[in-house]
């Protein structure tokens, strides 16, 4: 018997009725297997008790929803979930991290449907990227303030456009030729995130030993200790590098946070980092960090 196919013709009828309540005797009937059986022989394949992964599908669909214009209640009470709070807490202790965390980083693209080929792949012989843990002590960030939204996915295409918007009018250049900076290197860091209207701001700056010297109109940040999970994205090309980081943030969310052991932590904040390893006069691959806060679950 071909398990591999039939606990795939399962996991697409979860796809196929994820608005449905599904259970596992009705699974396995649908495999042809014993619940006790199908439940080891999925767990095998997928990594994870059934209607966990039931679970987190339902959750993934209804963020899709909601990053499509759909109220949060409304979509909470589609599948399933009473309130927005508990909607929120349940992707959280699912996920390692909040809603609005996903939608801030990560491709809002539908769910991709679930390929067990695929995952045998990844787990027996794919690249698994494994970050560096680190505690790092508090620090300063002057830099110059964009304010965007999540709402449509504006801030993708809104982010890179200030990031050229700096450099045309030579405002990453001013920051270096004003400040005392710590090292080279530019931060790009999400802050005052409202989840209640989706709008954020977006701040590009460099690391300073202080405000003494930051003109009237740059923005002030100091960034909190944390301990951080800190990945380096693969080293492509130029015209590859924006798919890499975001390729690696949907890493980070969807693959590394679930089953880490750790979750966000949300009282600190993130940043991207990129150093003279993205100058294209000195390497023509290039990568950067990703500095995720986190805490033991």
């Amino acid at each position: 018997m071909n398990y591999m196919y039939h606990v795939q013709s399962t996991l697409d009828y979860i796809d196929e009725r994820i608005l449905e309540t599904i259970t596992v005797n009705e699974l396995a009937q649908l495999a042809g297997f014993s619940t006790y059986h199908y439940y080891r022989i999925f767990n095998s394949f997928v990594g994870m008790p059934v209607m966990e992964y039931v679970t987190r599908r339902k959750l993934q669909f209804a963020l899709h929803d909601i990053s499509q214009g759909k109220k949060v209640l409304d979509t909470a009470l589609r599948y399933g979930y009473e309130t927005h709070a508990g909607f929120t807490k349940a992707f959280k202790k699912t996920f390692g991290y909040p809603p609005n965390y996903y939608r801030l980083h990560a491709p809002m693209g539908k769910p991709t449907k679930v390929d067990l080929g695929k995952l045998k792949e990844i787990k027996t012989g794919g690249i698994i990227m494994q970050p560096k843990i680190i505690k790092r002590e508090s620090f300063k960030v002057v830099g110059y303030e964009f304010k965007t939204t999540l709402r449509n996915n504006a801030h993708s295409r809104d982010i890179p456009a200030f990031w050229d918007k700096c450099n045309i009018e030579g405002k990453e250049a001013k920051l270096y030729d004003t400040q005392t900076t710590m090292k080279h290197g530019e931060y790009g860091i999400c802050v005052h995130t409202n989840m209640e209207t989706d709008e954020f701001s977006y701040v590009l700056g460099v690391e300073v030993a202080d405000f003494d010297r930051a003109l009237d109109d740059m923005y002030t940040l100091v960034v909190p200790e944390a301990t951080y999970a800190v990945f380096t994205t693969p080293i492509v090309s130029e015209d590859e590098f924006v798919p890499s980081i975001q390729g690696t943030w949907k890493y980070i969310l969807e693959e590394w946070f679930p089953q880490s052991g750790y979750e966000i932590d949300d009282s600190k904040l993130d940043f991207e980092f990129y150093d003279e390893r993205c100058h294209p006069w000195e390497f023509d691959k290039w990568c950067m960090e990703i500095h995720v806060p986190i805490k033991k679950v």
